[in-house]
């Protein structure tokens, strides 16, 4: 093969190598997450980043003195609003539940959509309050900080509190966390001095759209125990559940004494298909954790 073979070779591999380039082009970069800081000064609160890369944000409704009959409900309990945002690429999707009295849900709700949200639930939780709460539920998609902004502007027009609210004054609790956690199979937090939660994420992956969603977003289980003295408490929350457990699980709790106060969806495009059922009793400690654990048996929970 003679030189100037060679160079023709040559010149010719080049050529393939820069139409190659162009075809192709530069390799791909991560997109960047969302800048939290940025989201934390549109909202105007700060949040925490959990398991998952979940940023949530809490907005306890502590402006309000709320009782369900007759006792008085602490804000980490049953009158928590919040925003859970989850990266997608650079953008982010958002969904969450807002605490409302009345008169709030109508101009929430037009904030919301006016902002670009999507309003997907609008229920009670609970009964018997006074005053008379709802819970409305949104999601949205795109630009983190334009879906903070357009969050904060809806909530503007109610009472919510955009600052964190005193610690409750209390000494330890009148019932043992750990025999809850035993009786439940499941290990628990304190939301303040008074309020203790077991969390229980189902066993299946949770999507809308294909993106799936994490307990953080509010698909999970919360049982929460608020102390009422005496090793008794109040109990709420919300089963999570696929239509063939929702009767079974009613049963179960009415059996044990617990109350269903609601059964609804959340969202709008979940997949697998969810309804959530809320619940309400205040008795011994222990034995309502387990006629929890009795109805948490039939469902499909991580263990």
């Amino acid at each position: 093969m003679n030189g100037r073979t060679w160079m023709s070779r040559i010149t010719l591999m080049c050529l393939l190598g820069v139409w190659t380039v162009a075809l192709v082009g530069p390799a791909p970069h991560a997109a960047a997450a969302p800048d939290w800081k940025m989201v934390e000064q549109a909202l105007g609160k700060a949040g925490a980043l959990l398991p998952g890369g979940v940023y949530r944000v809490g907005f306890p409704r502590s402006d309000l003195s709320v009782t369900v009959q007759g006792i008085h409900v602490e804000p980490a309990f049953a009158l928590g609003s919040y925003a859970a945002f989850k990266p997608m690429g650079d953008a982010a999707m958002v969904m969450g539940d807002l605490v409302l009295l009345d008169a709030e849900v109508a101009p929430v709700m037009a904030g919301l959509l006016q902002g670009g949200l999507n309003v997907t639930a609008v229920h009670n939780h609970l009964n018997e309050m006074s005053p008379h709460v709802m819970y409305m539920h949104y999601s949205g998609h795109g630009d983190a900080v334009r879906l903070a902004t357009a969050l904060h502007d809806a909530l503007s027009v109610s009472g919510t509190p955009f600052t964190s609210p005193a610690g409750a004054a209390a000494g330890p609790p009148s019932f043992d966390p750990k025999q809850i956690e035993s009786i439940m199979g499941r290990s628990g937090t304190f939301l303040n001095l008074r309020v203790f939660q077991i969390g229980v994420p189902r066993a299946e992956t949770i999507t809308e759209g294909g993106e799936e969603l994490l307990p953080a977003m509010g698909v999970g289980m919360p049982f929460n125990f608020q102390d009422l003295g005496d090793g008794k408490a109040a109990i709420t929350g919300d089963f999570v559940l696929i239509a063939s457990e929702v009767n079974p699980a009613a049963r179960t709790l009415r059996a044990n004494g617990i109350e269903v106060t609601a059964l609804h969806n959340h969202a709008l495009g979940d997949e697998p298909r969810l309804f959530y059922m809320h619940f309400w009793a205040h008795d011994d400690a222990l034995k309502l954790a387990r006629g929890l654990r009795a109805a948490l048996d039939l469902t499909n929970s991580r263990k």
